[in-house]
């Protein structure tokens, strides 16, 4: 199987306002010269983390979708991130895989924040996602859902591979827990022996908490490939299929894990 390349995009985002965003994510996107395959957006990119739902949401036919949508087609690139979605009569924290073609997946945040209150305004998801580009499998956490690794859990299938190769988490994850999120990223990648993917923002919000960034990209036995504190950046880089299969052959270790399935 071949290499896979993402750029992840770390930026300060306009509090609750969509069309800012919007347009700042396309000057970004716009700005990455690099051929790129997929790219990652943070945890309610077009609005920050709000608990605004009723006011702030859109439909699948939203604003912040069909960007998403012309973007891709545009750019001929994955573009994934999530958004404040209204779905009959319910909210949802939203991450969206959008392909280049306009179809998509859609995984609702399982873990809702209970400190902020966000199960007061957001209902939980109960599937995950795990999607699947040029034969690499990529599941898609939001945020909170990092502290939890049995939801992360990259269990053998029955075919003997691992259930996926990258985990990606999207977050507005502020600076006074910036430990914990970067422990656990590189928890998660050694692991479930996978490339791990944190994009997360900078910046105050709205509610003038600090968000240090701290987006991270970690390879599967848990070394730094790269962090970026505090600026906003783009980043750039081509995971190596050769490197992931090597170290799975040299160390299997999951074919020694525990045995369970979530129901």
């Amino acid at each position: 199987m071949s290499d896979l390349t993402v750029s992840l995009i770390q930026a300060n985002l306009y509090w609750e306002d969509k069309a800012a965003n919007l347009a700042m994510f396309d000057q970004k996107i716009d700005s990455i010269k690099e051929r790129t395959e997929v790219i990652v957006l943070p945890e309610m990119f077009s609005t920050g983390f709000s608990m605004q739902s009723e006011r702030l949401a859109e439909t699948m036919d939203g604003s912040a979708v069909q960007w998403m949508k012309a973007k891709a087609k545009q750019k001929n690139v994955i573009i994934t991130g999530s958004l404040i979605i209204e779905e009959n009569g319910e909210y949802f924290n939203r991450l969206i895989w959008m392909l280049p073609n306009g179809q998509f997946g859609i995984y609702n945040k399982r873990h809702r924040f209970g400190f902020a209150g966000e199960e007061d305004h957001y209902s939980a998801g109960d599937k995950r996602l795990i999607a699947q580009v040029k034969g690499w499998k990529i599941n898609l956490t939001i945020c909170y859902d990092l502290r939890f690794p049995v939801w992360s859990r990259n269990n053998i299938q029955e075919n003997g591979e691992p259930a996926y190769d990258v985990l990606i988490n999207v977050a507005n994850w502020p600076e006074r827990r910036s430990t914990p999120w970067k422990a656990l990223l590189q928890a998660r990648a050694i692991e479930n022996q996978c490339y791990m993917i944190g994009v997360n923002r900078v910046g105050n919000d709205g509610n003038d908490i600090y968000h240090s960034g701290d987006s991270s990209l970690i390879d599967p036995v848990g070394e730094i490939i790269y962090r970026k504190e505090h600026e906003e950046d783009v980043f750039t880089y081509t995971l190596s299929r050769q490197h992931l299969d090597d170290l799975r052959a040299r160390f299997p270790f999951m074919k020694d894990a525990d045995r369970f399935m979530i129901l």
